[in-house]
């Protein structure tokens, strides 16, 4: 892989030059603490995307398979979309792009490190700029939500996803699908408001032809 810095990153590359260089990076590897595996940039998208979603980062079996929500929480988010693997892998209809594109290592205690710090800065401007046909983004867990919604977000996660309906049909704050929110799913029962009106946008950007909603 070549090293990319953000001294030495080209400008105005098209989309997939964009994503190729992403797929080569290896910035974190060179940092201080490095990055406890060896990298594996994982991320998607065309120019045609439509609907971008931002995560937190890979998890082990993304790392092992370089396929994003290749797990539970990656079920559970086509649940929330409305839509089979076919559709979440087009990369004409969903664009993935994390905060860190890297699986960042494990603590302790065997739960996922936090997206690298020099992951966001790097790339997601370039991301923003290059993925010109977005018409919905997804901002999916606190560290999404934070850096993109910055003093516009409520004083927690929570209160932010709940006031979902003042940031636009173009923006939709989520929790992470991951098990373990399994018990804030249960107890804030306002979110599933939120996904229906998720699946609704889906439909109508994708068509209803390319979601479950041509199984009911």
């Amino acid at each position: 892989m070549t090293s990319v810095s953000q001294n030495n990153l080209p400008h105005n590359l098209n989309t997939d030059a964009l994503l190729d260089t992403i797929r080569r990076c290896e910035v974190c590897a060179h940092s201080n603490p490095p990055l406890p595996v060896t990298p594996n940039p994982i991320v998607r998208g065309t120019k045609k995307s439509k609907i971008r979603i931002i995560s937190q980062a890979p998890g082990t079996l993304a790392h092992a398979s370089s396929v994003p929500f290749n797990d539970p929480s990656g079920k559970r988010l086509r649940d929330w979309l409305g839509v089979d693997e076919t559709a979440f892998y087009n990369p004409d209809f969903f664009a993935i792009t994390p905060m860190g594109f890297c699986f960042p290592g494990q603590d302790i205690n065997g739960g996922d490190l936090p997206p690298r710090r020099e992951c966001a800065p790097l790339w997601q401007d370039p991301l923003t700029k290059a993925l010109s046909n977005i018409e919905l983004t997804l901002l999916v867990g606190m560290y999404a939500v934070k850096s993109y919604l910055g003093p516009k977000m409520e004083r927690n996660l929570t209160e932010t996803v709940r006031k979902w309906p003042s940031f636009g049909p173009g923006l939709m704050p989520l929790p992470h699908p991951s098990w373990r929110n399994n018990g804030w799913i249960k107890k804030h029962d306002w979110f599933a408001e939120e996904l229906v009106e998720l699946k609704r946008r889906v439909c109508e950007i994708i068509g209803e032809e390319n979601t479950k909603a041509r199984e009911t």
